[in-house]
């Protein structure tokens, strides 16, 4: 198995991104710390979130040091849509406005269909959907001033596939599809585009928890492309989708999952 390997000299720039204020939920680990690495390289101002503090912590120490803006980095528990509303209101006084929103945050722990409560229920959506449409809604007042911005949400391969054991997860990763067109259709006359990244199995830690060396096996078998695909990955293109290159691509939804349809 081919494991590919994103040389850091050879990255795209985008110029449209250097200085862009961008706020990414979820961004102390796995595809969430690509993220927040590859916009700071970019030269953009990044403000992310997560309630994982020491790997937060530790990810903003090493880029401060090689990147021209240091990340910020807040602790907030996404469920709570007061604090959600709190920190981005922070953000916006302290920088004038989020050119970018990047909904990454998500926990896709496996459960099964007769253990599902009301109570679990409602948390999964909390955690899963219901935040990216706060989020949105924040950043709003502050894009419409600007004239435009870009709202990224991430989505997931898992409910395409139908995989099991995954009946919530996947309900909300395909209501994030459904939130991400009717906000393009509302947003479009304000230029602000929304678009949705369908990552395939991100080769990340957390990820490493589910699948054996021959489950891997069994993925990679079935992709068009034989290797695993990275965080990077997933980061390059939520680059180009942030960026002045991609402004007429809204209301879609684009893969990252080495053709596993």
């Amino acid at each position: 198995m081919l494991k590919l390997k994103t040389p850091t000299t050879a990255r795209a720039v985008y110029p449209s991104l250097e200085d862009k204020h961008v706020l990414i939920t979820g961004g102390g680990a796995g595809i969430g710390e690509a993220l927040v690495e590859a916009f700071a390289r970019q030269g953009a101002r990044v403000l992310f979130v997560d309630i994982v503090d020491d790997p937060s912590r530790d990810l903003v120490e090493r880029l401060s040091a090689e990147t021209a803006h240091a990340p910020l980095y807040r602790h907030c528990d996404l469920r709570d849509i007061d604090a959600v509303r709190r920190t981005i209101a922070e953000f916006e006084q302290q920088s004038g406005g989020i050119d970018i929103l990047v909904n990454n945050a998500a926990n896709d722990d496996r459960h099964s269909i007769e253990d599902i409560t009301p109570e679990y229920w409602d948390e999964r959506i909390a955690v899963n959907l219901r935040h990216l449409f706060f989020a949105a809604q924040a950043v709003l007042p502050a894009m419409r001033r600007a004239g435009g911005g870009a709202i990224i949400n991430l989505g997931s391969i898992s409910w395409h596939l139908a995989l099991a054991d995954l009946v919530l997860y996947q309900t909300a990763k395909a209501g994030i599809e459904g939130l991400t067109r009717a906000l393009a259709r509302d947003l479009g006359p304000d230029n602000i585009r929304v678009n949705t990244i369908v990552p395939g199995n991100v080769q990340t830690p957390r990820q490493m928890r589910w699948y054996t060396p021959e489950g891997e096996d069994e993925i990679v078998s079935a992709q068009c492309l034989k290797a695993r695909i990275q965080p990077d990955d997933v980061a390059a293109l939520a680059l180009f989708l942030a960026s002045d290159d991609a402004r007429m691509c809204t209301g879609h939804e684009y893969f990252v999952d080495a053709g596993w349809r």
